[in-house]
């Protein structure tokens, strides 16, 4: 079995910052990528920003120069440290990781952490 857990969510004003971190646990042999999704509420779930095992960082070009990307290779974490936070940062925060596994090559998510930034 392999586990996402994500930690670090959180009340924040807005111009705060906050870092968000995200464990991969498991039968877990290699991992791909890792990466940051968001979803607010009544929309869709959208890319925050993603990191390949070669360290090649993308982001949305709504948190481009607020949000850092970081990844734990020898530790099989990720990290989104989010500076200048907006009201419209207000999501539940998801982590993925494209990994294979003991058993198998897939997608896997974490439970959410919960990021409100009041204005």
């Amino acid at each position: 079995q392999v586990q996402l857990v994500e930690s670090g969510g959180g009340l924040v004003q807005a111009g705060g910052s906050l870092r968000l971190s995200c464990a991969a646990s498991g039968d877990i042999v290699s991992i791909n990528f890792m990466g940051w999704y968001r979803q607010a509420p009544g929309k869709q779930r959208e890319l925050v920003a993603t990191v390949s095992s070669s360290n090649y960082t993308r982001y949305a070009d709504s948190v481009k120069g607020r949000f850092t990307i970081s990844r734990d290779y020898a530790k099989n974490k990720v990290y989104l440290q989010m500076n200048s936070l907006k009201f419209e940062d207000t999501a539940v925060y998801y982590c993925n990781a494209g990994l294979l596994s003991r058993y198998t090559l897939g997608d896997y998510w974490g439970q959410g952490t919960q990021v409100t930034v009041s204005s």
